[in-house]
């Protein structure tokens, strides 16, 4: 029998629990062994729980006990759940989580005390909630170098950019129907910066290329300056704006950046709506996979930590090794490794737009007095330096290839 314990009972470690009561019988089959739940930690009362004796508020009693052997760790944030993850690898238990932040952070520290234990950290709700991703570029694509990555991770910013998309609202109204909804938080900054899809796309990053990629050194932009005209604009050229996070294998460096972007509508990516999250991988046997479906929630992130929880139950002797290392050289591509198209807004001419840029394609201007393009591709410096050039460019976004 596998005694497992909950830190955290917020949404997700509620999730966790009642999946693990109510597929009890599917948890054993898969597991080889039968999954029972001894502890669940929270500073918090639960005098109503039907098994309101499992809870505690001394970590203690979770590091201590030996018959625990996995602990899911969903409480979010980096303190305490980095110390308590820490602690809990070196006693030689075994630590799932959903936390993108810790492992994004502190990843490469936990995932090389789970190898000198011969534990599992695992993490495949860090990163699309409900999504399999991790394991899947794990095992599935293990012929294959990855060559590229690119998806739409936040569910906060899709819907937002969907409002605008198919309703017609503004960002702000977008924004607000987001928060009325419980998709965004009071203090949306985390999603409509950027931040949590760098999180993510370091992590997927870090596992396709066994480097370990700072979400510190990714450019992010978040989507707070896309206008309904830039919407408006990208349909006039048959494509969708979406908040992507990518990163391209290029020699021994890696190429990320978290940034809104004109997709055409013949792209799966184009066609991800509403809060759902979407991750396109290309592997350079496999070509192009993409894995769909809701990027958060209660029951879809609780079932890939419920997931990670039968895994590590079942490699109990022989841990499964998710990693990547510290590499002591810079792995950062420079911005310039990778070129992209650009749609680019301007109060110029289009004569002197095209004096410029080049040979550009242009869309059927909807505001008075501006010009508006995708140019052919070009480095983020080519970009920088030619529309200092235009009078008055008023912005410029990249086309994802």
């Amino acid at each position: 029998m596998a005694k497992v314990a909950i830190m955290g009972f917020g949404t997700v470690g509620s999730g966790v629990y009642e999946i693990i009561k109510t597929n009890a019988a599917k948890l054993q089959q898969n597991a080889d062994d039968t999954v029972e739940l001894k502890y669940i930690l929270d500073i918090r009362d639960f005098p109503d729980h039907p098994q309101k004796e499992l809870f505690t508020k001394d970590f203690n009693d979770i590091l201590n006990d030996e018959e625990v052997t996995v602990v899911a760790e969903v409480m979010g944030g980096l303190h305490p759940a980095y110390e308590f993850t820490k602690s809990l690898l070196l006693q030689g238990k075994s630590v799932v989580t959903s936390n993108k932040e810790l492992v994004a952070t502190y990843g490469t520290e936990l995932l090389e005390i789970a190898r000198e234990k011969n534990v599992n950290y695992m993490f495949e709700a860090s990163v699309g909630g409900g999504i399999p991703v991790i394991r899947p570029m794990h095992q599935c694509l293990t012929a294959n170098n990855i060559t590229k990555i690119a998806g739409i991770l936040n569910g906060t910013t899709n819907y937002i950019l969907y409002q605008m998309i198919a309703n017609g609202k503004d960002f702000e109204t977008a924004l607000k129907n987001a928060q009325d909804n419980g998709y965004a938080e009071r203090n949306p900054a985390a999603d409509i910066e950027g931040h949590d899809a760098c999180r993510k796309i370091a992590i997927l990053a870090s596992l396709a290329s066994r480097k370990a990629v700072d979400y510190n050194d990714i450019p992010t932009e978040g989507i707070v300056n896309i206008t309904l005209d830039d919407v408006k604009y990208a349909d006039k050229l048959n494509s969708v704006i979406k908040l992507i996070g990518y990163a391209e294998f290029i020699g021994d460096k890696v190429y990320s950046i978290v940034a809104p972007m004109l997709i055409k509508k013949s792209d799966p990516l184009s066609g991800v709506n509403d809060v759902f999250n979407a991750i396109k991988v290309t592997g350079d046997c496999v070509g192009d996979v993409m894995f769909y479906g809701a990027g958060a929630g209660k029951l879809p992130t609780a079932s890939a930590v419920v997931a990670d929880i039968v895994d590590s139950v079942k490699h109990k002797v022989r841990s499964k090794k998710f990693t990547w290392y510290k590499i002591d050289t810079d792995i950062m591509a420079d911005k310039d490794a990778k070129k992209f198209a650009y749609f680019v807004r301007t109060n110029d001419t289009l004569e002197n737009a095209k004096k410029v840029f080049g040979e550009i394609c242009v869309a059927d201007s909807i505001v008075d007095g501006e010009t508006a393009f995708v140019t052919q591709p070009l480095t983020a410096s080519e970009v920088e330096a030619k529309s200092k050039e235009l009078k008055n460019t008023l912005k410029y976004i990249r086309v994802l290839d």
